[in-house]
């Protein structure tokens, strides 16, 4: 009789390099918590800019990416020490920024 395929929680495990199951768990409430966080500032940003929350456009576009995105990155970090996942995040985030520059 063959092994079952691995679960959800064991493919990412797989995929990310990662110890244990609960590393995993740790991972995902990461990015949870980060993206939350960002749901929650995002608007007092923006209405701290004047930039409606209402109408799209270009300049809530180029806020968006200038300034949001950025601090998601800056959340994960923090969000990773405080559940002792720093390392993880800190070299996703290295292999992020080498993509974008064009480094190997």
């Amino acid at each position: 009789m063959s092994n079952p395929p691995p679960n959800f929680l064991q493919r990412l495990q797989s995929k990310w390099n990662l110890q244990s199951l609960r590393q995993v768990l740790l991972v995902l409430l990461v990015f949870a918590l980060t993206g939350f966080t960002i749901l929650f500032i995002k608007k007092p940003i923006f209405d701290f800019l004047g930039i409606s929350m209402e109408r799209g456009g270009f300049w809530k576009t180029v806020v968006y990416l200038l300034l949001v995105l950025p601090l998601y990155q800056i959340f994960l970090l923090a969000w990773g020490f405080v559940f002792g996942q720093f390392a993880f995040f800190w070299e996703k985030e290295k292999a992020l920024f080498r993509r974008i520059i064009g480094r190997k």
